[in-house]
């Protein structure tokens, strides 16, 4: 099964409804402009060269260190997220820097072992305001990050920030209420107290640069995980094969090579799904933006929906293919066997910082003298 071909588009030209970084809202704190970078392009830079994207290299989400050094980690995920987003871009004539700074940095604040180091520190931090990826990332590229004399942070342009923040759609409606996942526990307080000082505009969509980043996550995580999992042996081709769309792509691939070996067959397998997804992503995202005619990124902005997006039977096979790892690779007993110990060193790691303040790094006790209790234990994530 193959995609219509995506035509190419000149790198140069860029769309009426593309963030122009010519015209970007600036950052919080003014700097004289580059002369050989454009804002969003020194985003990438500044995200490259800090301390919490080098860390991503030792963040695991499925697999262990020790069970191999072939399998993803957040670093090697976010490179592949970064080179989705920038075909994207290209393909939709949109800004490829701001989308590729939103891929690089997207993953800055997740902790280790993906989602179940994730929902460990949602119940430590839960007396505490509980714990928020997103609002993470943000608290990382505008506090965390300490390497400029004037400022904390990187110091990151508005269109960066709200993507980061946005990427998923709004947080609120016009009049400031949650919706969504946020109805229930309402704004993380890192972004309620950092729009006090700079406002994203919750409610409002973000740029199609951030919605087409959302979806290279997607696409990166299908592709990847299912190559981490037939590596780890969770599952075989065969297994994968009674999966609508990879089953297609497989039985097209046999078809044409009907003596291929098993891994340049899951090679070929990979690279056609991606190319598929990606292909499809760009007709129907164009197709969105026709219907919508915006004249420009505010348009978009204001758009009573997301622009980005699957065509319906894609989307639908997407779906399938997620609930397929789901079941077969997330929830596989030997994964959530680690993932439990992964969960447990975390808590652990918590509860002995929460004890003994005095153990953690000297930089990470700077201010802790005096801190209310809210303060000291995001200190200890």
């Amino acid at each position: 099964m193959r995609a219509a071909p995506v035509a190419m588009i000149d790198p140069h030209r860029r769309a009426v409804y593309a963030c122009d970084p010519a015209q970007s809202r600036g950052r919080l704190h003014p700097e004289p402009a580059s002369k050989a970078r454009s804002p969003f392009r020194r985003d990438c830079d500044r995200i490259i060269h800090s301390t919490a994207f080098r860390r991503l290299k030792h963040k695991t989400q499925v697999f262990v260190f020790d069970e191999g050094d072939h399998y993803r980690t957040r670093l090697t995920h976010t490179l592949e997220v970064a080179q989705v987003a920038r075909a994207l871009a290209r393909a939709l004539a949109l800004d490829e820097d701001l989308a590729e700074a939103l891929a690089l940095a997207h993953d800055l604040g997740h902790p280790p072992f993906g989602h179940a180091g994730e929902r460990a520190l949602e119940e430590c931090l839960r007396a505490f305001g509980g714990f928020d990826h997103n609002a993470q990332t943000l608290r990382v590229v505008t506090a965390l990050e300490r390497h400029y004399p004037t400022f904390d942070g990187l110091n990151l342009t508005w269109e960066t920030l709200e993507g980061l923040v946005k990427h998923n759609g709004p947080l609120t409606d016009r009049d400031g209420r949650p919706v969504e996942r946020y109805r229930i526990h309402g704004i993380p307080g890192t972004i309620r107290d950092y729009i006090r000082r700079q406002d994203l505009q919750l409610w409002s969509f973000a740029s199609v640069e951030a919605q087409v980043a959302a979806f290279a996550d997607d696409i990166a995580y299908d592709a990847h995980d299912i190559d981490d999992g037939l590596r780890a042996a969770l599952f075989t081709l065969d297994d994968i094969a009674v999966v609508a769309l990879p089953g297609r792509i497989l039985a097209d691939i046999r078809a044409e090579f009907p003596t291929l070996d098993p891994s340049r067959t899951v090679h070929e397998f990979i690279r056609r799904l991606i190319g598929l997804l990606i292909e499809d992503l760009v007709a129907q995202t164009r197709r969105n933006l026709a219907a919508l005619a915006p004249r420009s990124g505010d348009d978009v902005r204001n758009a009573p929906s997301g622009v980005a997006g699957f065509s319906p039977a894609i989307a639908e096979a997407e779906r399938s293919i997620k609930g397929f790892l789901q079941t077969r690779m997330y929830r596989h007993a030997r994964v959530q066997r680690v993932m439990n110990e992964a969960a447990g060193v975390v808590r652990d790691l918590f509860g002995r910082y929460a004890e003994h303040p005095g153990d953690l790094p000297a930089e990470w006790q700077e201010g802790l003298a005096g801190a209310d209790d809210p303060a000291r234990a995001r200190r200890r994530r």
